[in-house]
């Protein structure tokens, strides 16, 4: 456990450096000035790493003074396309937001960094992984195409990421499958277009077959997804002709939106199901449709083992009565997945806090601000994972 004194002692450094990684937002695959300050403060603790895994991540290791297994821990650094309306001192410059707490992901891995590297009194290797581009950009794909756990192989991972809403310093998590796999879609309906008001037999109107499609979306998961399983199929972008053409009826018409779900099978039901209503809603007009749908997310599943050592290792820190061992799960999606896919490991969830009223502003909101009290417990929690973690592996390995 880190002393209070310690942290007493360091955080004003450490929300220092928070608030200026938060005034200087970078979004995915561009964090060059971000990564460079990670590096900066690596560079002053001793520690050995490497940049540019991904395109701009960097990793380093931290080893302890005796043979043991390996664990990584992971934190995002990018930012978003939003536009802050906060009103702080130390708000964004440059027309991007530090809208999900990146910012101070990075900023408590780093604290808990100091504390390791100044005090290796523990079995193993630990490897620090900042990653770029969570959001949607693809990052953990990046930095696994470059051999990510090749190069810096892990027995176990585990990430951190904080809830607004969630009283401060309180943590949660569930084993198994936590939050949603992602998925994008795109339908493109072209066929014969025409004059609207002259013409509009002649034309094979891709407007009536786009609005039957889209009403028989919202029965797919309805009727053919198991009613115990959740999955959202959802319109996000409509768009075709010109607003100026009213009297047109359009020959190219574009749909795109999102699915999520839990499971391979519930994936493949949205898939298939989403290609026969599109299909058979063009046959309704005789125009011709163009179907694409990929998963590039997978479900964020917490190993049993791994869930085990998060769980203890929250407990440890705040608490048993401040630690939900069976947080309910969320559709949203997140790309530490797709290490999970390849080391097994845990997520956990930090409280981000709210207001006295109850009020909070949720994360990619243009008010959003991640929640400097949490630095502490969030370090905390990592040093005590390592520690427990690390202290179990080398057990079982005698």
């Amino acid at each position: 456990m880190i002393p209070q004194g310690w942290l007493d002692s360091i955080l004003p450094e450490m929300i220092g450096i928070r608030h200026d990684l938060h005034a200087h937002p970078e979004i995915g695959m561009e964090e060059v000035r971000t990564s460079g300050i990670v590096a900066a403060e690596l560079t002053r603790m001793g520690l050995p790493f490497e940049q540019g895994i991904g395109g701009t991540g960097v990793v380093a290791a931290i080893h302890g003074t005796r043979p043991g297994p390996t664990i990584g821990l992971r934190a995002d650094m990018d930012a978003l396309a939003i536009t802050e309306e906060t009103g702080l001192p130390y708000a964004s410059t440059n027309g991007l937001m530090h809208a999900c707490g990146h910012d101070g992901h990075t900023t408590m891995l780093l604290t808990a960094a100091r504390w390791l590297a100044e005090n290796r009194d523990f079995p193993g290797t630990v490897h620090l992984i900042f990653q770029p581009a969570e959001e949607g950009r693809g990052g953990a794909k990046a930095m696994l195409r470059d051999g990510l756990f090749k190069r810096f192989p892990c027995d176990m991972i585990f990430g951190l990421h904080n809830t607004p809403g969630m009283p401060a310093g309180e943590f949660g998590l569930r084993e198994g499958a936590m939050m949603a796999g992602a998925g994008k879609w795109e339908v493109t309906f072209r066929g014969k277009g025409g004059h609207g008001g002259v013409t509009p037999h002649l034309t094979q109107d891709i407007s009536y077959a786009s609005a039957h499609f889209v009403l028989a979306l919202q029965g797919i998961v309805g009727r053919h997804v198991p009613p115990l399983e959740p999955a959202v199929l959802s319109v996000g972008h409509i768009g075709g002709g010109n607003p100026e053409a009213y009297n047109v009826v359009p020959s190219r018409l574009l749909l795109r939106g999102t699915m999520r779900c839990f499971s391979e099978e519930t994936a493949n039901i949205l898939t298939d199901q989403l290609e026969i209503a599109a299909r058979a809603a063009a046959a309704l007009t005789g125009c011709k449709v163009e179907v694409e749908a990929a998963y590039d997310m997978p479900p964020l599943i917490n190993d049993p083992r791994c869930y085990a050592l998060a769980l203890a290792a929250a407990q440890a820190v705040a608490g048993r009565g401040q630690v939900e061992p069976e947080l309910g799960r969320t559709t949203g999606s997140e790309d530490f997945a797709c290490m999970m896919r390849e080391v097994p490991g845990a997520f956990m969830r930090i409280g981000n806090g709210r207001a006295a009223d109850g009020s909070f502003h949720a994360v990619h909101t243009p008010h959003y601000d991640f929640n400097d009290e949490i630095i502490g417990p969030g370090a905390r929690y990592w040093v005590t994972l390592v520690h427990q973690a690390l202290d179990a592996g080398a057990t079982a390995s005698v």
